[in-house]
């Protein structure tokens, strides 16, 4: 998992960055490390590079809703950057309701957009 998943603050961003094909069990240990970062930071602005994902079964993608689920007061403001059209179906699957935009090969466009409108972790 370890070279699977790296997950890190960098400024006033979380960034987690994914690689290969993810389990239930690798979405869940992201979240649980972006909201320590969330609750340690202060911050509740998220990259997920995808860049390097491969696509998973639906169910892991649908667990995804199940963590946001758990999300109580925590208020995050996602950036997801995707190769591909769809890896983006798929993120917009995982995260459905959320404040996220999908972005294609553009890391530089996610964090400006995850700059632009402040948002607390709480």
């Amino acid at each position: 998992m370890q070279d699977q998943l790296w997950v890190e603050p960098v400024g006033d961003l979380i960034i987690a960055r994914l690689r290969g094909v993810p389990t239930e069990a690798i979405l869940s240990e992201c979240q649980d490390r972006v909201l320590q970062l969330v609750k340690d930071t202060g911050h509740g602005k998220v990259l997920y590079d995808g860049l390097e994902l491969e696509p998973p079964h639906v169910d892991v993608v649908l667990s995804q809703q199940k963590l946001d689920a758990k999300l109580g007061p925590i208020r995050l403001r996602r950036a997801i950057v995707v190769p591909n059209t769809r890896l983006a179906f798929l993120a917009r699957l995982a995260f459905g309701e959320g404040d996220y935009r999908v972005f294609y090969n553009d890391i530089t466009a996610a964090i400006t957009w995850l700059g632009g409108d402040s948002n607390p972790a709480h």
